[in-house]
């Protein structure tokens, strides 16, 4: 007990270092854009003598190290800055589009788990059987799909040809209509999941068949304890550490996968945020989303590794 409190702690004293880590490496790459902030805000038409008084004002004449800590002060106090002529704060529209990119991905995480659990679990029941073959043909040619092709693949057939699903339009609130919410969201969650199901659920089938090769499964068997039952409170159970592992670095690929689908699908989350401070040239913009994405990233990954202390009896017993 004493060894998991202490793994938790020194996962949660990581986090702010973590986070700190990734708040100065964004701020220094962004600060070697060749996009003039003063003329953003100014507008093409600003004098120079304008664009310089308004850099002495913002501070953007200080050093680097200056600029940082003024930044990061601001971000202590939920400031990103603000962008385009009219100076609007990036924090809002963060707040609004980071939803979004959240529920897509774990809605994408979601599909991907109940995937690869049932793909896996059969496998590995059905090991070396027609089911196990099939199976890992299928895993195989989902894994070796990109996301993006299979999102344009998915358009196509469900939304053009058979009229299923929508591929655009509004996104309702989840709570004003779910199944509105859900059919908008399906086909993007499965273009991202679809890949992950394929690795997962070979690393699930492979994990089940080391655990079904135990000398307590033969045992339990051999007393007659029905095989679902052996399966589904002592198997399961145990084989769930090495795929918790996996699934934790395929929480990175979801996130960031969502923002990529999120343009293709006309989703305003944080890809078509990015997207947009891309176009417009407005630095602050695409400052705020990547550090909110990948702050993102490393806290699902600290909650994964607690998660994977909490489920692995060999370090709880400890």
């Amino acid at each position: 007990m004493s060894n998991t409190l202490s793994l938790i702690g020194r996962r949660l004293l990581q986090l702010p270092l973590m986070i700190l880590g990734i708040t100065f490496l964004v701020f220094v790459v962004m600060s070697f854009s060749p996009v003039d902030p003063a003329l953003t805000a100014l507008g093409e038409g600003a004098s120079l003598e304008s664009r310089e008084a308004y850099r002495e004002a913002h501070g953007l004449n200080d050093p680097l190290l200056v600029r940082y800590f003024s930044f990061l002060l601001g971000l202590l106090q939920g400031d990103l800055g603000t962008y385009s002529a009219r100076q609007l704060p990036v924090i809002d529209e963060v707040a609004r589009a980071f939803p979004i990119t959240l529920q897509l991905t774990f809605l994408g995480l979601i599909i991907a788990v109940i995937g690869a659990a049932i793909l896996g679990i059969v496998a590995a029941v059905y090991r070396d059987r027609w089911p196990d073959q099939v199976i890992r043909i299928v895993s195989i040619a989902s894994l070796s799909t990109p996301s993006f092709w299979l999102a344009i693949l998915l358009i196509q057939l469900v939304t053009l040809q058979l009229g299923l699903l929508p591929s655009s339009g509004k996104l309702p609130e989840f709570s004003e209509d779910p199944a509105g919410w859900l059919a908008r969201m399906t086909l993007p969650a499965l273009a991202l999941a679809v890949p992950v199901i394929g690795q997962l659920s070979r690393v699930v089938r492979t994990a089940m068949v080391e655990e079904l090769d135990r000398d307590y499964v033969r045992t339990a068997l051999g007393f007659g304890i029905p095989r679902r039952v052996v399966v589904g409170r002592n198997v399961l159970r145990n084989a769930l550490i090495t795929p918790v592992t996996v699934l934790g670095l395929r929480v990175g690929y979801l996130l960031g996968g969502a923002v990529v689908i999120e343009i293709i699908f006309a989703l305003p989350g944080m890809g078509t945020l990015i997207l947009n401070g891309v176009t417009n040239n407005e630095p602050n913009l695409v400052q705020g989303v990547t550090l909110a994405v990948a702050m993102a990233f490393v806290v699902i990954n600290i909650i994964v590794d607690l998660l994977y202390v909490l489920i692995n009896p060999r370090i709880r017993s400890v």
